[in-house]
């Protein structure tokens, strides 16, 4: 039986986006930012974030030569490591009243293997409640940028490469796509980011959407 989600008395905010979009450098901008107003803030990552998660992270981004990994395989990895990450750190987490941040969440799912790799969007969706107890992020930002640039921002910044960056471009554009479809179904959750600028002003636009919001919500709340 999936466990039920307690009404969190934290924030839950995510940041998604296709490769080399910047999210992991804007965490860490809006993370420091949040502290100096004086939240309490809880960064973490998918796949990720525990022990265990961080063990099927190493699985999926460096896989054993000669054995593929199937579209299912992934997506039940990753759906695995995700129920790991919000039982022992997202939900102890926001019901202490800290604002977690996460670089990338379930809608990565249905970017990555479900317009990406064409699994089934509804049994994605499905598995992913079971798996977390319904767990959705207050507020989504979605930094978004042609996909060209973004792999060429990947190339320039990496040594190595991992799996998903070995993936084909029409790949990568299929997971964009999703992205985008995923902003315009659900617009007061996702926020979509133009990533293309320069660096402080995605910061800028980033703070200023966020700690508006939490202002807002706050509000509501009391």
């Amino acid at each position: 039986m999936a466990r039920r989600i307690r009404k969190p008395n934290g924030f839950f905010i995510t940041l998604e986006g296709p490769e080399g979009s910047g999210k992991s450098t804007q965490a860490d901008f809006l993370a420091v930012a949040l502290k100096k107003a004086g939240f309490q803030v809880i960064q973490t990552r998918e796949p990720g974030g525990t022990k265990v998660a961080e063990a099927v992270r190493h699985i999926l981004l460096n896989p054993s030569k000669g054995e593929s990994i199937t579209a299912e395989t992934e997506a039940l990895l990753i759906l695995a490591a995700r129920s790991q990450h919000v039982a022992h750190l997202i939900q102890p987490a926001l019901d202490r009243g800290a604002i977690v941040l996460c670089d990338r969440y379930f809608d990565s799912t249905l970017a990555y293997q479900g317009f990406g790799r064409g699994l089934d969007l509804n049994w994605l969706t499905a598995a992913n409640n079971g798996a977390t107890g319904g767990l959705i992020p207050d507020l989504t930002l979605l930094l978004d940028l042609p996909v060209s640039v973004g792999l060429a921002r990947r190339r320039h910044a990496r040594g190595t490469t991992n799996r998903l960056d070995r993936e084909t471009e029409r790949f990568h554009r299929s997971v964009r796509r999703g992205f985008l479809s995923l902003a315009k179904q659900d617009p007061r959750r996702i926020r979509i980011i133009r990533a293309r600028r320069s660096i402080p002003a995605v910061r800028a636009e980033i703070e200023t959407i966020v700690l508006n919001w939490i202002t807002t919500r706050r509000g509501h709340r009391s």
